[in-house]
């Protein structure tokens, strides 16, 4: 036996050696790729903090002589943002609460209700994915500018309560992942569909709830193209087109002011991304176990 484990201990030694080797270039390439990754960001604080003659000497220098704060005050001089930021929290509010309750109701109707046709309207459902927002761009335009809305945050609103094909399709997966004897005994406990829905799937599916919940949000706080087009005053602009109009106000703004209120932006969504960071990984993962 001492002679046989002999024999084995080169292989088994050359095995331990050729795992710890790719081991440490895999984490050499991630490490190198995040370190890319993170230079334009790490190049945004560091100019936010910086003088005028700093943020254009060549070759660029990473850390400010002093820290310049008031490259974080003098911009909402300039521009109304309180005003931006509140309607940018009312649109995100609304969307969150909007699509959740209209996403989650469609997918428990085609996870859990037993219909003839049930699987061709999802499939339409899923078709409409793959049609581009620009072809529909026109036509709802039009059907908004008749309605009086244009100019208005209810274009931002209003669609998102006839619920998303993406998130109907997540939450459907996950919803077939909860047994159907829940329903049964909810049925025998007196509970219609509502009931079932609320008080039985709702609850169940909190961890997709909380991916749609990130992606909402993060879409909403970042949405440029829809307040572009259907917003015209200032006082309805979202944090995306306040941040636009002061790149491009026609008085001279600094780089680093702009560079300050990029960074400002981006602190919410980083927060919440942090935060529910465990719920969104779990969410996901668990959303396509089953089909």
């Amino acid at each position: 036996m001492s002679a046989r484990a002999a024999a084995r201990r080169p292989g088994l030694n050359r095995y331990r050696f050729l795992r710890i080797f790719w081991r440490v270039v895999l984490l050499l390439v991630v490490a190198i790729g995040s370190v890319i990754f993170i230079l334009p960001f790490v190049w945004m604080v560091s100019t936010s903090f910086k003088a005028t003659d700093e943020v254009l000497r060549f070759p660029p220098i990473w850390i400010p002589a002093s820290l310049r704060f008031e490259n974080y005050i003098e911009p909402w001089a300039r521009l109304p943002f309180s005003t931006y930021y509140k309607n940018t929290i009312t649109v995100v509010a609304l969307n969150l609460v909007g699509t959740l309750l209209s996403s989650s109701l469609v997918a428990f109707g085609f996870a859990r209700l037993r219909f003839r046709g049930r699987n061709i309207l999802f499939l339409i459902l899923l078709s409409t994915m793959m049609l581009p927002s620009q072809v529909t761009l026109v036509p709802t335009y039009y059907l908004f500018a008749k309605l009086g809305w244009v100019n208005s945050l209810r274009p931002l609103i209003i669609p998102v309560f006839f619920g998303s094909a993406f998130n109907i399709f997540l939450l459907r997966q996950f919803a077939m992942t909860v047994p159907l004897e829940l329903d049964d005994a909810a049925k025998i406990d007196g509970c219609g569909y509502l009931a079932t829905y609320w008080r039985i799937v709702m609850p169940l599916m909190r961890p997709a709830l909380g991916v749609i919940a990130i992606f909402q949000f993060t879409n909403d706080w970042n949405d440029f193209f829809s307040a572009l087009i259907y917003l015209n005053s200032p006082k309805n602009f979202t944090i995306a087109l306040g941040l636009r109009t002061l790149q491009s106000t026609i008085l001279y703004v600094p780089m680093q002011q702009v560079m300050a209120m990029t960074l400002i932006t981006m602190i919410p969504v980083l927060a919440v991304f942090l935060i529910a960071q465990r719920k969104f990984i779990q969410g996901i993962v668990i959303t396509g176990v089953k089909g």
